[in-house]
C-alpha cells in the first residue's frame, strides 16, 4: 500500500512543477494546442484549476451537458479559460499547492495521474521540459492498472495485453509479450497520448503500437 502522504507530496511537488513551467509560457504558447485534442494548453492549466470541486460544485456542469461526464469536464474548463487570465490561473495551481481536496468520487492517486498527465499534455507540444519523476508515476500507472471507476483510458485496457516494464525504475504490470520503456513514455502511452510511442521498444512493441493506432 502506498502511502497517502506520499501521494499528495508527489501531487503538490508537481503542482509546482507545472505552475513554475507556466509561468515561463510566452501568451502565444497559452494559446496553442495542447496533447489533448481541441484543448488549448490554457484549457489545460484552466482543468488542472477544477480539481477540488465538491459535488455541488461539479453538478451544474454536469447537467448542462446532459450527463455527459466527458463534456462536462471539457466545457468547465473552457468555461475557467475564458475566465481567468493565465497569471490568476497559475496562483490558483499554487494555491492548492497543501490541500488535499479532491474532485467527489475519486481517490487519491486520481489528481495524481491527472497533474502527471497533464503537465506533459502542456510541455510536450511546446517543446518544453517537464520532469516526470519516476516513483509518482510508478503509482500512477499501478491505480491505471486497476482502475474500474472512474473509467480506465482505453490505451491502458488494451496494454494490460502485454507485459509492460520500466527500463528506468522497478515497475512494471501485465502479462504477454515483453513492451519495454522509460516509465514516463508509458504513462503518456497508457493514457492514450501515442507521442511516445517511438520510445516503447521490445518483442510486444510493434504490434502494441498497430492496436493502438488502428
Amino acid at each position: 500500500m502506498t502511502d497517502r502522504n506520499e501521494i499528495w507530496r508527489a501531487i503538490d511537488a508537481h503542482r509546482l512543477r507545472v505552475a513554475d513551467l507556466l509561468d515561463r509560457l510566452s501568451p502565444d504558447e497559452w494559446e496553442r494546442p495542447s496533447l489533448c485534442a481541441g484543448w488549448t494548453v490554457r484549457d489545460v492549466a484552466a482543468h488542472l484549476t477544477l480539481q477540488q470541486l465538491t459535488l455541488r460544485e461539479s453538478l451544474p456542469p454536469f447537467l448542462r451537458a446532459r450527463g455527459d461526464l466527458d463534456r462536462a469536464i471539457h466545457d468547465a474548463a473552457r468555461e475557467r479559460a475564458a475566465g481567468a487570465t493565465p497569471a490568476q490561473l497559475v496562483a490558483t495551481l499554487r494555491g492548492m499547492v497543501g490541500s488535499r481536496r479532491k474532485n467527489t468520487g475519486v481517490t487519491d492517486p486520481e489528481p495524481l495521474i491527472d497533474i502527471l498527465i497533464h503537465g506533459q499534455d502542456i510541455a510536450v507540444p511546446l517543446g518544453r521540459d517537464l520532469e516526470t519523476p519516476a516513483a509518482p508515476a510508478a503509482i500512477a500507472l499501478r491505480r491505471m492498472w486497476t482502475m474500474r471507476w472512474p473509467r480506465p483510458f482505453p490505451a491502458t485496457r488494451v496494454m494490460r495485453r502485454y507485459r509492460v516494464t520500466a527500463t528506468d525504475t522497478a515497475w512494471s504490470a501485465g502479462g504477454g509479450p515483453e513492451v519495454r520503456g522509460p516509465i514516463g513514455a508509458i504513462l503518456l502511452v497508457a493514457s492514450g497520448r501515442l507521442v511516445a510511442l517511438p520510445e516503447l521498444s521490445g518483442p510486444g512493441a510493434p504490434d502494441l503500437a498497430a492496436h493502438l493506432t488502428a
